[in-house]
């Protein structure tokens, strides 16, 4: 069993609609932290990441609102989480917005990089956050996350760490994709990462699908971070995130997806996001979130 430091980043910048910030309590009030020390994992809770407030700050770039404060947060997520992995501990990162992926896939990164190792990486999401500050039509942040991963968009989350792409493309996953925008697709279809939209799902069943991305995180790689949207669910079990979007995995669906990739054994750092408690209906979200990770990190049926 697995060293796991938990890491809450009540991030609430990046997108407009409020309440993601609580996101990291409702998956504490869940009993989490319990759940995992019954698994037979040794866990510490690190706390909350001090982040700052919307109603605080003026957004500044209407293009790309609250990014100097989300790239100071990233920034110092990205140290935490580099300090635990090299402590020899797993990262268990809860937001928050997505915007937070940026913080934590740069430190899971720069962590290997010092021990020239690679790292792979599975996104699990309705949306590709793919966009850039020139063609996001909302300019929330947290839709450029995978951008600023790849190494498009803004410098201050591009350059963390001072090296970019933070992974190469061909180690790089997304699973669950089903709302992406006009312009966003155009860098999507040129980045050439593997994209499994839900209609692959559909057609070729869940097993199939994490069987070729997990082949593909873990070809030439000494492990691989995995970071949750809460919206890659459907709506109906997952009713409390920031921007639902129908037609999501289903119960079995993601736990599937997470029981193979703790099968695997080389998950080096999970991140859950975009729980929004104000939009849920007790607790219901947090709650399948808190079972997914349990799934993650080894929990079995028999």
């Amino acid at each position: 069993m697995s060293k796991i430091s938990i890491l809450g980043v009540p991030m609430d910048l990046g997108a407009d609609r409020r309440g993601v910030d609580m996101g990291p309590s409702a998956l504490r009030y869940a009993d989490l932290n319990e759940h995992l020390v019954e698994l037979g994992h040794e866990v510490e809770d690190l706390g909350d990441l001090d982040v700052i407030i919307p109603e605080t700050q003026h957004y500044g770039d209407p293009q790309a609102k609250y990014l100097k404060e989300i790239a100071d947060a990233c920034q110092r997520l990205a140290g935490l989480t580099l300090d635990v992995y090299e402590r020899g501990r797993t990262p268990l990162v809860l937001g928050g917005d997505h915007s937070i992926a940026v913080g934590t896939v740069s430190g899971m990164a720069e962590g290997f990089r010092r021990k020239h190792m690679n790292l792979g990486l599975i996104w699990f999401d309705a949306h590709a956050d793919m966009n850039t500050p020139q063609t996001s039509p909302s300019g929330n942040v947290h839709g450029m996350p995978m951008a600023s991963i790849l190494g498009y968009g803004p410098p201050e989350l591009v350059e963390i760490f001072h090296f970019s792409p933070k992974l190469p493309r061909d180690r790089v996953v997304m699973i669950g994709i089903r709302e992406v925008d006009r312009e966003e697709r155009e860098l999507v279809k040129r980045s050439g990462i593997r994209v499994f939209t839900m209609k692959e799902i559909d057609r070729r069943g869940i097993g199939s699908v994490m069987d070729e991305a997990l082949g593909i995180v873990m070809r030439g790689t000494d492990g691989f971070s995995v970071t949750l949207d809460a919206d890659f669910l459907d709506p109906y079990d997952s009713p409390g995130v920031a921007t639902p979007v129908r037609g999501g995995a289903s119960y079995r669906e993601a736990h599937l997806a997470m029981e193979m990739i703790a099968d695997t054994k080389r998950m080096a750092s999970f991140e859950i996001t975009e729980i929004n408690p104000i939009l849920d209906v007790h607790n219901k979200t947090a709650q399948f979130g808190m079972e997914l990770i349990l799934s993650a990190f080894g929990k079995q049926i028999l």
